[in-house]
């Protein structure tokens, strides 16, 4: 009887991407530091800042966010679930005459429907934003810095696109950048 033995490796193996950050300050000068990058061709991955800096979408290739097309197909979804629950409730399950009044009064179905056109909209939006965002509760941050959610602006390249080290790290010099390195997540 014959037998085979085989080494593998791990088959749980953690892939790492390592990133070239330049460090500032000043976020005046993180912009400008960005759109020299953007102007010479140079992808940026993210920049990681302590507040948000308006206008720089565009230099980082971002496009108009999609959440709006979903919040409308949420608000609709609660807009027809709140005329079916109310019409099943009041015309179907329930149908009471008071008065001589229509058991099924559409104009009183007016405040919960915007009330459940507003839930479903709500609710959905963050849903939706925490599965994109692949947000979830105890999910641990992957920070670049420990200091860029109080003071530090952080451009983030991956190594990759990193095709003149020395031209980006004169672009992260000359604007202002106080620190350059590399960092492995």
């Amino acid at each position: 009887m014959a037998t085979i033995e085989s080494t593998s490796a791990s088959s749980t193996s953690t892939q790492t991407t390592n990133y070239l950050l330049g460090k500032f300050w000043d976020p005046d000068k993180t912009v400008d530091a960005l759109k020299q990058l953007h102007e010479r061709g140079i992808r940026v991955h993210d920049v990681f800042t302590p507040f948000p800096l308006h206008g720089i979408e565009p230099y980082l290739g971002l496009k108009r966010s999609r959440l709006t097309k979903a919040a409308f197909v949420y608000g609709v979804l609660g807009f027809l679930s709140g005329i079916a629950m109310m019409y099943y409730m009041f015309g179907l399950s329930w149908p009471m005459n008071i008065g001589g009044k229509p058991s099924v009064p559409w104009v009183d179905f007016v405040p919960i429907t915007f009330e459940m056109t507003v839930l479903f909209a709500a609710h959905g939006m963050v849903i939706t934003f925490f599965i994109v965002a692949n947000y979830w509760p105890g999910k641990q941050a992957q920070l670049m810095d420990e200091r860029q959610t109080d003071d530090v602006f952080v451009i983030a390249i991956h190594e990759e696109d990193v095709v003149n080290r020395i031209e980006i790290e004169s672009i992260f010099q000359t604007n202002g950048a106080y620190e350059v390195s590399q960092k492995s997540v």
